[in-house]
């Protein structure tokens, strides 16, 4: 594996990432800075978003480094991008937005919303990024 061969499709499927956020921002409102109001923090600021950013486009990059590594094993495309998506979904998405809903710090709508659009991007920038990886 070279680094090359993921960072392109990497960075693609991140920026793909970073889009599905902020067209839910329309969906979920004011949601969030109600959220952190709840606890007297201030809405995401510029710095906020630009760490969120960087998170993305790593996440975009571990994604396709996960398809990289296993599309050998499955030799299928779609089943190989699903199982990387789950890799990444279930610990970073699932269970990290439940964990705030049980600690109090998210109302479980938002979560819900989170959760199940998270699964929908990640799917869609895993689909995207495999039409640039070049085995």
């Amino acid at each position: 594996m070279k680094l090359t061969m993921i960072l392109k499709p990497g960075i693609i499927a991140g920026l793909i990432i970073i889009i599905s956020a902020a067209t839910m921002v329309p969906v979920v409102g004011n949601e969030m800075d109600l959220a952190l109001a709840k606890f007297n923090l201030p809405p995401l600021s510029l710095g906020d978003m630009m760490f969120f950013f960087g998170v993305s486009l790593f996440i975009g990059i571990m994604l396709m480094w996960l398809y990289d590594t296993l599309f050998p094993i499955y030799n299928l495309r779609m089943k190989t991008i699903l199982i990387s998506v789950l890799i990444i979904w279930f610990p970073g998405y699932l269970l990290a937005n439940l964990a705030n809903v049980v600690y109090g710090f998210m109302p479980v709508k938002l979560t819900i919303v989170g959760i199940i659009w998270g699964l929908g991007e990640l799917i869609l920038a895993g689909a995207v990024g495999s039409r640039f990886y070049k085995k």
